[in-house]
């Protein structure tokens, strides 16, 4: 393996973080922060506790998963995609790295700004509401597996735009309302009978769910479903990058 390109990917995305660190940082927090403070005021005010946590630490866990798939696609996709619109891929694709060696560099350097991101909120959280880590390892787990499956359906979506529009189609169009009817701000057990079912077609209610689980051990759906969940969206996007790759799909002219 490659170690020596996989760094030189890795540095130079990292590095571009912090050329951007208002877009790639702050924005991110404050935004999250302004959600923490409008929904825990607005609706902490009616809703007291939900499953005995107050309602705002109940919500913590589904905003950082707000902010960790968002940043996940946005950072990976961006990534790949500018490297497409400027015709330096090719130069990429000839150099002495293989296919694998590129995607670890990419998600690999998303996935790490995201997870920082996420920790940085969850410290910036902890100066509004009382929180409790009752499972520490898991939340990590939760964390590093969200970040890497999203990085990398993140990747996909940059190869797959081919302008700017499509580039934002899916963070603001799928991602976002999913992860708020999730069960971001609330526990699916408090919607009616028919929508808790509809719901659990909801792909983020798992892993929100889970990472919730891993904070107060308080889940609406069963922790290893969770965890399975997880483990097949990431089988599901390598086995689609591997493809891309092996036809050249949107990477050859």
């Amino acid at each position: 393996m490659n170690i020596r390109g996989i760094r030189a990917i890795y540095a130079f995305e990292m590095a571009r973080t912090g050329r951007t660190l208002l877009q790639s940082i702050v924005s991110p927090v404050v935004s999250t922060s302004l959600y923490f403070v409008v929904f825990g005021a607005a609706i902490g005010s009616r809703i007291t506790e939900v499953g005995g946590i107050s309602y705002g630490s109940f919500i913590v866990p589904g905003l950082i998963m707000l902010m960790l798939l968002t940043q996940s696609v946005t950072n990976a996709s961006f990534a790949i995609y500018f490297p497409r619109f400027t015709g330096t891929i090719y130069e990429l694709l000839s150099a002495p790295v293989s296919a694998w060696e590129i995607v670890i560099g990419y998600v690999g350097a998303a996935a790490t700004k995201s997870v920082v991101l996420g920790l940085i909120i969850l410290g910036t959280a902890s100066f509004f509401v009382e929180l409790e880590i009752a499972h520490p390892v898991w939340m990590l787990v939760f964390l590093g597996l969200t970040a890497v499956s999203f990085s990398l359906f993140g990747f996909i979506i940059g190869i797959w735009a081919d302008n700017f529009e499509k580039l934002q189609l899916v963070p603001l169009l799928v991602l976002t309302p999913l992860t708020f009817l999730g069960g971001t701000f609330y526990s699916i057990d408090m919607l009616p009978p028919f929508w808790q079912k509809a719901t659990l077609f909801n792909p983020v209610v798992y892993l929100v769910s889970g990472f919730r689980w891993s904070f107060y051990g308080l889940a609406d759906v069963s922790v290893a479903v969770s965890v399975g969940m997880v483990l097949l969206f990431l089988a599901l996007c390598l086995a689609v990058v591997w493809w891309i790759f092996h036809t050249g799909y949107r990477l050859k002219p």
